[in-house]
């Protein structure tokens, strides 16, 4: 009986070993070869194109374009990214709309010039983007940054916009004033500050190697902190134009880092200085949008030390609807990035609100 015993824990000891094993395997793996390159895969399988347009005052916006299956939908990716940002759900999109995805300026390969580096400014674009590239009216989609520009299109260019979805804005947490209220939000700490305090020093060059010894993110990995910069560190040395992909880092915590080096920081910094939303009252802005609106916003939640993780908080959110007149709002609990973490439910809001146009 006791032998049997024996066989039996050492069978399921064999087991549990190889479950392990398995399990480690395929979480290496993932974090040398995340799902990003799928979708990207998918993307162009699906029929997108990556295409560039000077607008009459010489900039360059860089877009993506799928095949034409239907209205014509406008993506404006968040800050740090690009149009390929949006592969987990372009090949869904791309079976009942003609989607342009565009890189912002400052991003990608879209024209890199501080001077652009404005809502405003990005917003007259996008505009002269619609008239001369897309053509007709369009439903407009925009995550974080991306949501204040579509905001902004629907209440300063109503007829060419049928519908907006506002993905997880900051909306009343963006200007510096409002992001360092209370205890302070994830993206001032983490982003902006560390994007001003690079720019401001010379002993370090790559912002990718800064980031991870400086950022608030970082801050919080306790002993291992100092485990992961090394590992970065020394990619980054023996890889400097790629980001950094450890198999034993989760590629969450690298993602943002991929495309860094395709974004200028300097649009980060007029976020810092606050010449992003200059001249632009939020009130004001939402108020104007007469287009039926989709607010998308991720559930609110706090670190330990009670900095803001969410893009905004509960009573902002609340400020965005009171302005809202023709709204519907959507929450989920997900991370900042809903259309990648949770591509089912940002289709769904998306097929919603043109369910509402009809």
């Amino acid at each position: 009986m006791k032998i049997k015993k024996m066989q039996l824990a050492l069978i399921v000891l064999v087991f549990v070993v190889i479950g392990i094993a398995v399990a480690l395997g395929y979480f290496f793996y993932s974090n040398l070869h995340p799902i990003d390159d799928h979708y990207l895969k998918q993307t162009l399988a699906a029929g997108f194109t990556e295409q560039t347009v000077t607008l009459d005052s010489g900039s360059v916006i860089n877009y993506g374009e799928g095949p034409d299956n239907g209205p014509a939908l406008l993506l404006i990716h968040g800050q740090g990214v690009s149009w390929e940002d949006y592969a987990a759900v372009l090949p869904k999109l791309s079976k009942n709309y003609h989607v342009f995805a565009v890189d912002c300026f400052g991003h990608g390969q879209s024209s890199h010039d501080p001077a652009l580096y404005s809502c405003a400014v990005n917003g007259q674009a996008l505009i002269w983007f619609m008239d001369h590239v897309i053509g007709e009216k369009c439903f407009v989609s925009g995550h974080s940054s991306g949501g204040i520009l579509a905001a902004w299109l629907g209440a300063n260019a109503p007829t060419r916009v049928s519908g907006l979805v506002l993905e997880d804005p900051p909306l009343f947490s963006v200007t510096p004033a409002e992001m360092q209220e209370g205890a302070g939000c994830f993206a001032w700490k983490d982003t902006f500050m560390t994007i001003h305090s690079f720019l401001n020093q010379t002993e370090e060059t790559d912002f990718v190697v800064y980031y991870f010894k400086n950022g608030y993110m970082t801050s919080l990995f306790g002993g291992l902190k100092e485990r992961v910069v090394l590992a970065v560190e020394t990619f980054r040395q023996e890889h400097p134009d790629q980001g950094p992909r450890i198999f034993w880092i989760p590629y969450s915590w690298m993602r943002l880092m991929n495309t860094i080096d395709h974004y200028d920081l300097a649009f980060g910094e007029a976020f810092y200085d606050g010449s992003w939303m200059h001249g632009i009252d939020q009130e004001t802005l939402l108020k104007a949008i007469p287009s039926p609106t989709i607010y998308l916003k991720a559930e609110t939640n706090y670190g330990q030390d009670g900095v803001l993780y969410a893009a905004n908080s509960d009573a902002d959110a609340e400020k965005v609807q009171t302005c809202l007149s023709n709204y519907e709002t959507m929450t989920i609990k997900s991370g900042h990035d809903i259309h990648y973490e949770h591509p089912d439910f940002f289709v769904s809001a998306l097929k919603k609100l043109q369910d509402k146009t009809k």
